[in-house]
């Protein structure tokens, strides 16, 4: 009886001290936010030049921190957890890789999303002022984020570029009416809001039947990877480079999209011979099972 009552005042200690931990981590990560915030609240103070709407612009750099939160909890986590997932990439390593190409990505093919947010939802000349439109825009923002951070918090997996367009719709009725909306612009991304997820089903579905049948389902499971891993890393690098020819540089540089797609041809045969030595090398000694398979699937992950 003694020993009953003691396991039970032992499990409610452990308890206690899990819970202790899990409060101390939640602590934790909201210093660190906090923290951020007042970095990029202080950074932002020392750039802007005194004027009529210098306030704005830290209280807008403010909120896109606090966007920038949710999107590294939200969207960075829903981008790097099948390479974490399948252990081909550490966490702190996942991180930092969606870190520098998050950025870079917004910085090289950005420009034309951010030109339809700006002015491809919302006619901004149908507000009364400018005043009004960059309220409007901070609205938008906030919102967005406060949704994506509710989001987060009950573990949804959601779109900030559908938080963003809503907030940005919403925020533009509120302010001038129906009639600011582009409807037109807003049915073709409603529509791409549906036929991206079908599209996104149909190619995942086409390369896991691919990969099943001439990887997995063969007798000699690891020669086949040697052979065809190398083809699936050159055809997602030559895809990706045909998109940043033709979108990512075209404030740089206008390419056709013959051009695009010569880019894209010569870096997946690059990629091709770059990344088999690398790996036949890793497949050397891997035994002829499914298990091992994980070991050659890494490159394409990251």
């Amino acid at each position: 009886m003694v020993k009953k009552t003691l396991d039970k005042d032992l499990g409610r200690f452990d308890t206690i001290e899990a819970q202790a931990m899990q409060s101390g981590r939640s602590y934790k990560a909201l210093a660190l936010a906090v923290l951020f915030l007042l970095i990029v609240w202080a950074f932002s103070a020392s750039v802007t030049v005194e004027g009529e709407h210098s306030t704005l612009i830290i209280i807008a750099a403010i909120i896109g921190g606090y966007m920038a939160l949710n999107i590294g909890a939200n969207d960075v986590a829903n981008n790097v957890g099948p390479a974490v997932g399948s252990r081909a990439l550490t966490m702190l390593g996942a991180l930092i890789i969606a870190a520098v190409f998050e950025a870079a990505g917004a910085i090289l093919a950005g420009g034309d999303v951010v030109n339809t947010i700006q002015k491809g939802i919302i006619d901004p000349s149908t507000m009364q002022t400018s005043t009004v439109f960059v309220f409007a825009m901070i609205s938008a923002l906030f919102s967005a984020a406060l949704w994506v951070n509710i989001a987060t918090w009950i573990g949804a997996p959601v779109s900030t570029t559908h938080a963003v367009v809503g907030g940005v719709m919403g925020a533009g009725i509120a302010a001038a009416g129906f009639d600011v909306v582009h409807w037109n612009t807003m049915g073709a991304i409603a529509a791409s809001w549906v036929i991206s997820p079908v599209m996104g089903g149909v190619i995942a579905a086409i390369f896991l039947a691919f990969i099943k049948t001439y990887i997995i389902y063969t007798e000699d499971k690891i020669a086949a990877a040697r052979r065809w891993v190398p083809v699936l890393v050159a055809i997602m690098a030559g895809a990706f480079a045909a998109y940043l020819a033709l979108k990512g540089l075209s404030k740089l540089v206008k390419i056709d999209l013959g051009n695009a797609l010569l880019i894209g041809l010569g870096v997946a045969v690059l990629s091709y011979f770059l990344s088999a030595p690398v790996i036949k090398r890793k497949s050397i000694g891997l035994e002829n099972r499914n298990k091992s398979l994980k070991v050659l699937f890494g490159l394409p992950l990251v």
